[in-house]
């Protein structure tokens, strides 16, 4: 779906940043773009988004070089969710809100209000149509900026460390959130420091270290090789570092704290099982 050639960018008169990096995603993929702070990660999604400009290099859309890419064209393929949702909401209302966007590429009222009841209807904001935007939970703020991205019609959804503040609920109802978009289809880059919720809903990771694509392979072979992993300035999640210590006891190893507490659930109960049977 969206190709990138020998990507090259560097910020006016300062050092390149981006360094020939080179990748190919493809339709329905869930994508983790992980990295130390300063690694690039970002700086690459806006590249994606043309919201900054390569020296040298080419970005294809289905096979098609995308000429003088501007941040309006990009929009009509790429709906982008920043870091700090307060920095995307400016209008009095979430509905107004949601349909600015699809107002932008030229879609007739009755278009945008369909986009708009939908994109609301998935993010859960539907009973909030009428709502001032900041006065939202900071995870609400997050799922209408998603809502606003998807009014558009995207095919692929950037988000930019769409967790950073928010709670464990709103952690949660986000990644049900993602989960659900990807399950029908719509292709996901997602730029994140977080572990587990990288293991918790990508299947691919692109690991950028110094400007360069330095990994680039599934979830399990990111974190084959721990030394690796540190060098990198990532860190394995929690419930593979778990898995790994009770292997002995044949458990699965799993990044997933979900997988992990179900293979431990499952172990418990036959242990409970083979333990009354033998008093039986």
């Amino acid at each position: 779906m969206l190709e990138l050639q020998k990507i090259n960018f560097a910020y006016k008169g300062k050092a390149p940043v981006i360094h020939d990096v080179s990748l190919t995603i493809n339709s329905g993929e869930f994508i983790g773009i992980v990295g130390r702070n300063g690694s690039g990660k970002t700086t690459l999604t806006r590249l994606i988004m043309a919201l900054l400009k390569p020296i040298s290099g080419d970005i294809l859309f289905q096979g098609n070089t995308i000429a003088n890419p501007t941040p309006a064209k990009m929009a009509h393929h790429i709906g982008y969710v920043f870091q700090n949702p307060d920095r995307q909401i400016f209008h009095d209302t979430v509905a107004e809100e949601a349909a600015y966007g699809p107002k932008q590429l030229g879609y007739n009222p009755e278009q945008i209000k369909a986009f708009v009841t939908e994109s609301l209807a998935v993010t859960g904001l539907s009973e909030l149509t009428n709502a001032y935007p900041l006065s939202l939970s900071k995870g609400q703020k997050q799922r209408l900026t998603i809502a606003s991205a998807l009014a558009m019609q995207p095919k692929i959804l950037i988000l930019d460390e769409p967790t950073s503040g928010q709670d464990a609920r709103e952690r949660d109802d986000l990644l049900q959130l993602l989960r659900k978009l990807n399950g029908q289809g719509m292709t996901i880059l997602l730029v994140t420091h977080d572990m587990e919720l990288l293991s918790a809903c990508a299947q691919r990771a692109i690991v950028m270290a110094k400007g360069h694509k330095a990994f680039d392979g599934t979830i399990a072979q990111l974190f084959e090789d721990t030394t690796q992993l540190a060098s990198w300035g990532l860190i394995e999640p929690a419930a593979l570092t778990i898995s790994r210590q009770l292997a002995d006891l044949g458990l699965k190893q799993t990044a997933s704290i979900h997988e992990l507490s179900q293979e431990l659930v499952t172990r418990l109960g036959r242990n409970h099982y083979a333990h009354n049977s033998t008093h039986d």
